[in-house]
C-alpha cells in the first residue's frame, strides 16, 4: 500500500463527474468494496469534507487522495490494440474538436461487446488513450446500421453530448430503402413498442399501449424518392430512442427497411437479395457541448450505395432538411 497522502485537483473537462468514477479512471485496479471502505471511513474529501461515491465533482476542487491499495496481481481484460486496429479506429473519423470525436460506423461493427463480440467501437476508443484520454460514448447505434456516431472527449463534454440525446435535444436524421411506397408519403408513425421473444430470438413489436413493458415511439418520416412502386428511398427521424424503433416501425406500417433479416417480410426478403441493410445514419444536429450547433453528417455507406445503384437513387437529390417544419404530420 502507498503510504502517501495526495491532493490532486479536478481538471475543467472531469466537471460533473462522479468521485468513484473518478478514482476508477486513476486508478482502475481499486474495486468496488475498496473504494466504498475509503468513503465510509472518511479518507476521501473534497475541498475538505467527507465525500460520497456519488458525489459530482467541480472544476478546480480537491481531492484528498489517502494511501491507496496496490495491485496485487496483473488486472485482466484484452489485451491492448495493435497498429493495425488504431490505424482502423481513426480511419473512422469524420470530424473532431477539442470536445467532440464523430466516427462514421461501418455496417456490422457493434458499438459495445458482448459475450461472442470481441471487436466493437467501445474496444477501439483505446486508440486515442486510457484514462481521461479515452473518449465516451454518448449513444448508440445497432450493429448494421452505419453512420454518425458521436463521442464526447471529456467527462463534461460527453454529459452534455448525452444529455441532449436523452432530452430529445438532437435532431437524427437516417435515410432508408424500404419496399413499396409509403403513403401517405409522409407523416409521423406513433406507436407503441415491446420486447418480446419469438422463437428463439428478441423482437420489438408494436403493443397497446396498457400492455407491461411498453414504451412510446414516434418516428416521423419522409419520401424522397421512388423507383417505381418497388421501393422508395425514405428519411426518418426518431423522436424517441427504442431499440429497433426504425426498423420495427417501417414493417409496422407494412414498409419493411430493405436487407433486414430481423423485421422483414415476404415482399422485403425477395427485394433485398444480395443488399445489406439499408439503414444509415446520415445526419446528426445538436448543440455543441462549447456553445453554438453541432452538424455531422457520414458520407453514404458501401451497403447503401449498393441499393441506391440498384434502384436509381442520387444521393445528390436529397434536401439537407427534408422535414418542414409544421408538414407531414399525419399519424399513423
Amino acid at each position: 500500500m502507498s503510504r502517501e497522502v495526495k491532493t490532486l485537483f479536478v481538471a475543467s473537462g472531469e466537471e460533473g463527474t462522479r468521485l468513484d468514477r473518478w478514482f476508477k479512471r486513476r486508478w482502475p485496479h481499486l474495486n468496488h468494496v475498496q473504494l466504498q471502505k475509503l468513503f465510509r471511513s472518511g479518507q476521501v474529501r473534497v475541498d475538505g469534507a467527507r465525500a460520497k461515491g456519488d458525489t459530482r465533482l467541480a472544476a478546480g476542487s480537491q481531492v484528498r487522495v489517502p494511501p491507496l491499495p496496490e495491485a496485487t496481481e496483473k488486472r485482466e481484460g484484452p489485451p491492448p490494440l495493435n497498429p493495425r486496429d488504431v490505424a482502423y479506429a481513426r480511419s473512422l473519423v469524420i470530424y473532431e474538436d477539442e470536445d467532440v470525436i464523430a466516427l462514421n460506423k461501418p455496417a456490422g461493427l457493434a458499438v459495445q461487446g458482448g459475450t461472442k463480440t470481441t471487436r466493437h467501437v467501445d474496444r477501439l476508443l483505446s486508440a486515442w488513450g486510457e484514462g481521461l484520454e479515452r473518449p465516451r460514448l454518448v449513444h448508440r447505434l445497432d450493429r448494421d446500421t452505419s453512420g454518425v456516431l458521436l463521442l464526447g472527449k471529456s467527462p463534461a463534454a460527453a454529459a452534455r453530448l448525452s444529455g441532449a440525446f436523452a432530452r430529445r435535444r438532437a435532431r437524427k436524421t437516417y435515410w432508408a430503402v424500404v419496399v413499396g411506397n409509403p403513403k401517405p408519403e409522409e407523416g409521423v408513425i406513433d406507436l407503441h413498442l415491446v420486447k418480446k421473444g419469438v422463437n428463439d430470438r428478441e423482437m420489438v413489436m408494436p403493443a397497446d399501449p396498457k400492455e407491461f413493458g411498453a414504451e412510446p415511439a414516434e418516428t416521423e418520416y419522409v419520401t424522397i424518392s421512388r423507383a417505381a412502386h418497388r421501393a422508395a428511398w425514405m428519411a426518418l427521424r426518431p423522436h424517441t430512442g427504442r431499440t429497433h424503433q426504425l426498423r420495427a416501425h417501417m414493417k409496422a406500417i407494412g414498409h419493411p427497411i430493405l436487407g433486414d433479416p430481423k423485421y422483414n417480410d415476404e415482399a422485403s426478403a425477395e427485394l433485398s437479395q444480395g443488399l445489406g441493410l439499408q439503414l444509415h445514419a446520415r445526419r446528426v444536429e445538436l448543440d455543441h457541448p462549447s456553445g453554438g450547433t453541432l452538424i455531422v453528417e457520414a458520407p453514404i455507406s458501401n451497403e447503401l450505395r449498393a441499393g441506391f445503384e440498384r434502384f436509381g437513387f442520387d444521393e445528390h437529390e436529397a434536401e439537407t432538411e427534408p422535414f418542414r417544419k409544421g408538414g407531414g404530420r399525419k399519424r399513423r
